[in-house]
């Protein structure tokens, strides 16, 4: 499957927004989320799926995570 699933700490705003502050890889570690580029609805074109789309910088590199109805993953 061309997706590493993954778990993501979020903070809900008041306006129902998910925010993702940091994810935790597959092996454990924790990698904080510099700032948020984009979010918007849009498919994974790589890994299936429908949901929102968030461009992100982790450690100085630019990052796409996808949350697929509470699912959160990386196209590989």
């Amino acid at each position: 499957m061309p997706r590493i699933n993954l778990t993501v700490n979020v903070r809900h705003e008041i306006s129902g927004n998910a925010i993702p502050t940091s994810i935790v890889w597959e092996d454990g570690r924790v990698f904080e989320i510099d700032k948020i580029l984009d979010m918007r609805k849009a498919a994974s074109l790589k890994a299936g799926g429908l949901g929102i789309r968030y461009i992100c910088r982790i450690c100085g590199k630019t990052v796409v995570l996808f949350n697929d109805d509470g699912l959160w993953f990386m196209e590989r």
